[in-house]
C-alpha cells in the first residue's frame, strides 16, 4: 500500500462540559434518533456488517458504529461495539466539538498484517455518498503504535473515525483506501441489516418485553 500521511497523535482530553459538547453527546449516545429496533435481539456476526479491503500484505476493515446498525448484531457483539465507543467517548466528544460537530459519524477501523513490516495508509481512507467524498476529520488510535503505520505478520493496529454529520449510514457507500474499493455496503451488507431489522421487531413483539440492557 502507498505510505499515507503521518498520523498526528491525539492527546486523552476532559470530558468537554461546553453546551456543544452536551449536545454531541446526546447524539452519540443515539447516533440515528429515529426508529431504533431495540438491542439485544439481534444475530448478525461483527463480519456481516464489516466492509473488508484485501491488498497483497494487508487486510483492512471497517465497521460503522452507528446504533441503528449495530443493534442488529448479536447481543455480545453489540455490546463489544458499545464499549469500544464508551472508552473512547471523552476524546469523540471534545474532537467532535472542535470540529463543530453534532452528531458526527463514527466508524471503526482494523488492520491486520499479512508479512513482516506490512505497511498500511489509515489516513487515505475515503467513503463516498450521494456524489460525495468524505474524509475522516479525525482519527482515534485504539492500539499502540497505530500512527507508525506498520504491521507486523499476523499483528493488527485499530481506530475510531470521526466523519461530518452528513455522512448517513442507511444508503448506498462505496468505501475507499489506497487502490483498493468496495461497494458491499449497497451491494448486500444494508440489505442483511434491513432484514435483520425487521426480524428483530418481529422477535422483541413476540417476547413482548425489552431486551436486557
Amino acid at each position: 500500500m502507498k505510505q499515507g500521511r503521518t498520523l498526528t497523535a491525539f492527546a486523552l482530553g476532559l470530558l468537554c462540559a461546553t453546551p456543544a459538547g452536551a449536545q454531541v453527546r446526546s447524539a452519540i449516545a443515539d447516533t440515528s434518533g429515529q426508529n431504533l429496533v431495540p438491542g439485544g435481539f439481534g444475530n448478525l456476526k461483527l463480519t456481516d456488517i464489516a466492509i473488508q479491503l484485501q491488498f497483497p500484505d494487508v487486510t483492512a476493515r471497517f465497521t460503522p458504529l452507528d446504533e441503528s446498525v449495530i443493534r442488529t448484531l448479536s447481543r455480545d457483539s453489540y455490546h463489544s461495539l458499545k464499549d469500544l465507543v464508551d472508552s473512547k467517548r471523552a476524546d469523540i466528544v471534545r474532537l467532535a466539538a472542535q470540529h463543530g460537530l453534532r452528531k458526527p459519524s463514527l466508524w471503526y477501523g482494523e488492520f491486520y498484517g499479512l508479512a513482516p513490516d506490512a505497511r498500511f495508509s489509515p489516513l487515505e481512507l475515503t467513503i463516498s455518498s450521494a456524489g460525495r467524498d468524505y474524509r475522516a476529520v479525525e482519527v482515534i488510535p485504539m492500539t499502540p503504535g497505530f500512527g507508525e503505520q506498520r504491521l507486523t505478520l499476523r499483528g493488527r493496529q485499530s481506530a475510531i473515525y470521526l466523519f461530518e454529520d452528513e455522512l448517513a449510514v442507511n444508503q448506498d457507500l462505496t468505501v475507499s483506501l489506497g487502490s483498493q474499493r468496495s461497494t458491499a455496503w449497497g451491494d448486500k451488507i444494508l440489505r442483511a441489516v434491513e432484514q435483520e431489522r425487521a426480524l428483530i421487531r418481529s422477535r422483541a413483539a413476540a417476547a413482548g418485553t425489552p431486551p436486557a440492557p
